[in-house]
């Protein structure tokens, strides 16, 4: 038992140490994360058993990079993170997908793994031959906002007769459909005109205009600043023959990674820009984090609230259900009762005189006399027939008695007391947890008088 003991500490001791050295943005964004898959009062469980199904958000963006080969996205993601994580220069023949993220240790994954580790990426095992060609590198680096980002490098595209093991332009399509950003690398020296990024880059385009940012990659390799404006005229040119890419306001920043300058070009590097360009997306997604949270809190309460309401309804059509029913049922069995009490009246007055006194016969000629008198002025020919006629009376009475009684199902207490528990767990302390988190988020940026 001691030795249990031990092994909790020093778990304890292992995740406070890593939860002091994680940033405020990586806090919030696994807080929300742990807020949603919590295994007992997770939003996603207690969504599922109402009915409901919500997504948790990520604990960090997903950047998908898309280019020719030789574009320079490896050596772009070395750069981010500051360590040698991607090979670069490997042969096209060989190149496959590539999850870049950061963790405790540095470990390579496989595909099965990866599909483990990123469950959201499991649909890419329709893609046949996806699976062989998609691994993962971890990273214990905390450089830039690595921390906050997942990058997923693509295989370079070439034109021409080169087969691919599996549909890479179905793969990657699907994976800009996940994408928080989708950068797009031209590379000056070579193939910065392929077809084939071409044509991935407009499908994309028409689905995630606003992810899609685009890059002129190795540009202190372009040369000149003349060969350099080339270049990226005939980009955009190209970019602008394609309808679904003729927008106005086309940007294209050049962009290398500064080691790997050996020529010693001055020419203008705007690679801070694309680490801006990361971080303005982590901001905007820890703000539409904390507004999801509270937009399915909010839904999750209204959900309960109707659920409460719409058992209240139930419980009140049930009672008028059971009146109805009762009263159709009584009618059902006072009907013979009548009819043979007014038979013996006017049959038998004598004797039920002497059996129950002549007060209580008083009474009965007193509420059953009309009765009696209208019983005695049927013809005998029809007396069976009126017999009949309000015995079937009284089974009609009680058929619609059964029908009418009817109940719907109702929650029961312990349902009941469940759902008030959710509605008060969501609005107390859910609710409550967001709105801490982000008064942190904005001590960041807002004077703390203006909070």
């Amino acid at each position: 038992m001691s030795g249990k003991i031990k092994q909790v500490k020093q778990k304890s001791s292992a995740n406070a140490a890593e939860t002091t050295t994680q940033s405020l943005n990586e806090k919030i964004l696994r807080e929300c994360h742990g807020l949603y898959m919590d295994p007992e009062n997770g939003l996603v469980k207690i969504a599922e058993s109402l009915g409901l199904n919500l997504l948790a958000p990520r604990k960090k963006i997903t950047v998908l990079l898309i280019g020719n080969h030789s574009a320079g996205k490896s050596s772009f993601i070395n750069w981010y993170v500051e360590e040698h994580v991607q090979r670069t220069g490997v042969a096209i023949e060989t190149q496959g997908f590539t999850v870049v993220t950061s963790g405790r240790k540095r470990e390579s994954l496989t595909g099965n793994a990866t599909f483990h580790l990123y469950p959201y990426l499991e649909p890419l095992r329709q893609i046949e031959g996806v699976s062989d060609y998609l691994s993962t590198e971890i990273s214990t680096s905390k450089q830039k906002k690595f921390s906050l980002v997942t990058f997923i490098d693509t295989p370079g595209l070439v034109d021409g007769d080169m087969k691919y093991p599996f549909d890479v332009n179905k793969a990657i399509t699907w994976l800009g459909d996940t994408a928080d950003l989708i950068f797009v690398f031209f590379d000056p020296i070579g193939q910065a005109l392929c077809k084939r990024t071409l044509q991935l880059v407009e499908q994309l385009n028409e689905k995630h205009a606003e992810r899609i940012k685009f890059y002129l990659s190795k540009a202190d390799e372009a040369g000149h600043e003349s060969d350099r404006q080339r270049v990226m005229m005939q980009i955009v040119q190209e970019l602008c023959k394609r309808p679904g890419l003729n927008r106005t306001g086309f940007d294209m920043p050049t962009i290398y990674v500064p080691s790997l300058n050996l020529k010693g070009s001055r020419c203008a590097n705007q690679i801070e820009e694309v680490c801006k360009e990361i971080e303005k997306t982590i901001n905007q997604t820890i703000q539409n984090t904390l507004n999801s949270l509270e937009r399915d809190c909010d839904q999750i309460y209204q959900l309960v609230e109707d659920k409460l309401r719409e058992d209240s309804l139930r419980s009140s059509r049930n009672m008028r259900a059971r009146f109805q029913g009762f009263c159709y049922g009584l009618v059902g069995m006072i009907l013979p009762v009548l009819l043979l009490v007014t038979f013996l009246i006017s049959s038998a007055h004598s004797t039920l005189n002497s059996l129950l006194g002549s007060n209580l016969m008083l009474t009965l000629d007193i509420y059953l006399g009309s009765l009696s008198s209208l019983w005695r002025s049927v013809p005998k020919d029809y007396t069976s027939y009126v017999i009949f006629f309000i015995l079937g009376m009284a089974l009609v009475m009680l058929l619609v008695a059964k029908y009418s009684s009817r109940t719907v199902p109702t929650l029961s207490r312990k349902q009941k007391k469940k759902l008030n528990e959710i509605s008060d767990y969501v609005l107390s302390t859910v609710k409550n947890k967001k709105q801490t988190l982000y008064q942190e988020y904005l001590r960041q940026s807002v004077a703390e008088q203006d909070l």
